[in-house]
């Protein structure tokens, strides 16, 4: 259960290696082999460098995709704009633990990553370069990587570049969060949404994308766009990275380029035949079922168009012997847990959601999926970084793509499989997870008392909704943590005194299962729309 990515796992390829070129003949390649496998790069001016990047629809690797052109021409355009000489940041920063791509090659191909930084640099103008990274061997690869090519962070040089470590927690990636890291600050987003290339590092215009972009700026800098283009899609060119894990036999990083079909790679990696579903785009990603596996290819697009996503590039199946609500109910617990607490959505929201899921699960019934769904929704677009709208995209997606295990707790209690813990966590069980997020009392409503004064939904409308009849409507789920202060005044508040909380037993994980409904009772529970699953 629960066996943790290694820091730096295994590494694959299908097809002609690009960016794992070498990666047969050594662990890491220092600067003398690499300039050996990769040859000598030249610099690019600006503007061409830009076509470059359209040419060949590079786009950012870490998640968002966004455009590596528009986001270089920003940068350049600021910069002039105000007189001042940009910053390049490398953001190395996996804090997810289903992520390695961009660790693997720091750790293994660390030049190829700033071929590209300080080819971008040059076009720039930049003199500045800091690469962000989370882990030991990253810090010491990157660090020995910058000594090699005589770079440091002394006054008076020429590029000065140094490495600036982060912790690894999910929202320590942002991008924000590592520019504010950069800055002297906590490795949390700041609260607001502010373009890092208009103000980044220092105030100044910054370029800041993942490794792996960089990397991929490089090898089509060295061969050129037409040679770039040959592999891949011609929508999406080039290799992609992605990091397997979940029930495989053999977790890896694999390069792989784009238009080779999904099942092929997850059958590189030993993944069960049908699995009972996969989650790609990784923990802020969305679960996929066995059919769409087979329909799908690897590229952004075709996982957009069977309800995946690519994300980071972190592809998680699970098979058929574990209950996939249950290993979501970990995943949630954790994302609760990485919260900043800068903001409602993220510290009140997901602990909310990750607590009315335990619920449902545990045979909360609709009411309790009906909570869920209410929180879910109350998540997006309102959080102050990007954490809320991802998990919420998780939630949403785990209750949309396994409907009839759904169905089965909801109605029945269960689906009758233990949860396994295949997906990858820093924490030993989702005991521990839950315990950071749930407490074990309950909000109760004597309805022989209740007069409907609504006051109890000002303190905590997280918990507590006024519907359409004027009485309040309490979630069936366990109070947060960090509600229950709230909770506790929304009862003393009650002039009816018709609320009180009640201590209740967190289910334990590692119980015995319920009996298995038969497999057909198991369909028409999710087959039909009268459930209300759907």
């Amino acid at each position: 259960m629960n066996a943790p990515l290694p820091d730096v796992p295994e590494v694959r390829v299908v097809g002609l290696p690009q960016l794992t070129q070498g990666f047969d003949l050594v662990e890491r390649l220092d600067l003398g082999l690499h300039l050996k496998v990769h040859g000598p790069l030249e610099p690019i001016a600006g503007e061409l460098l830009a076509r470059l990047t359209e040419e060949i629809s590079l786009r950012g690797r870490g998640g968002a995709g966004f455009p590596f052109g528009r986001k270089l021409r920003a940068v350049a355009a600021s910069a002039i704009r105000r007189g001042v000489r940009p910053v390049v940041v490398v953001n190395g920063s996996e804090g997810e633990p289903a992520c390695r791509k961009d660790t693997v090659l720091l750790n293994r191909s660390p030049h190829l990553v700033l071929d590209g930084a300080l080819l971008a640099a040059e076009a720039l103008g930049a003199r500045t370069l800091v690469v962000a990274v989370t882990r030991d061997p990253t810090e010491i690869s990157t660090r020995a990587a910058l000594a090699e090519r005589g770079l440091s962070d002394r006054r008076g040089q020429r590029m000065r570049a140094r490495v600036v470590r982060t912790p690894e927690r999910m929202v320590s990636g942002e991008a924000s969060a590592v520019v504010r890291a950069i800055n002297g600050g906590p490795a949390l987003p700041p609260g607001r949404r502010v373009r890092a290339a208009e103000s980044g590092v220092g105030g100044a215009p910054t370029l800041l994308s993942n490794a792996e972009t960089f990397a991929q700026l490089a090898v089509a800098a060295r061969i050129g766009a037409r040679r770039y283009s040959r592999t891949g899609t011609a929508a999406e060119p080039g290799t992609v990275l992605l990091t397997i894990s979940g029930a495989v036999a053999r977790p890896m990083v694999v390069e792989v380029p784009t238009g080779v079909p999904l099942r092929y790679v997850l059958q590189l990696a030993g993944a069960p035949p049908a699995p009972e579903g996969v989650l790609t785009g990784g923990y802020h990603g969305e679960w996929i079922g066995s059919a769409a596996v087979h329909e799908a290819v690897v590229s952004r697009e075709s996982l957009a168009s069977v309800g995946g996503s690519l994300g980071a590039g972190a592809i998680l199946p699970i098979g058929p012997d574990t209950c996939p609500l249950g290993e979501a109910l970990r995943v949630a617990h954790w994302l609760a847990a990485e919260s900043a607490g800068q903001c409602g959505p993220c510290r009140l929201g997901l602990p909310a959601a990750a607590g009315g899921l335990a619920d449902v699960i545990n045979g909360g019934g609709p009411t309790a999926l009906e909570a869920l769904r209410e929180v879910t929704r109350a998540l997006k677009g309102r959080g102050a970084c990007k954490h809320p709208d991802g998990s919420a995209r998780f939630f949403a997606s785990t209750l949309s793509a396994f409907t009839d295990d759904l169905a089965a707790h909801v109605l029945y209690g269960g689906c009758g499989r233990e949860t396994q813990g295949v997906l990858p966590l820093p924490l030993p069980d989702h005991r521990d997870a839950a315990e950071l997020t749930q407490s074990s009392e309950r909000i109760v409503i004597d309805w022989t008392l209740c007069q409907g004064h609504g006051l109890c939904a000002d303190v905590v409308p997280e918990l507590i909704r006024i519907n359409p009849d004027g009485y309040p409507s309490v979630a069936d789920a366990v109070v947060p943590v960090q509600l229950r202060g709230r909770a506790q005044r929304a009862v003393r508040r009650c002039p009816a005194l018709a609320m009180r909380i009640e201590q209740t037993d967190l289910p334990e994980p590692d119980r015995a299962p319920r009996p298995a409904l038969p497999a057909t009772h198991r369909r028409e529970l999710g087959s039909g729309p009268q459930h209300g699953l759907r």
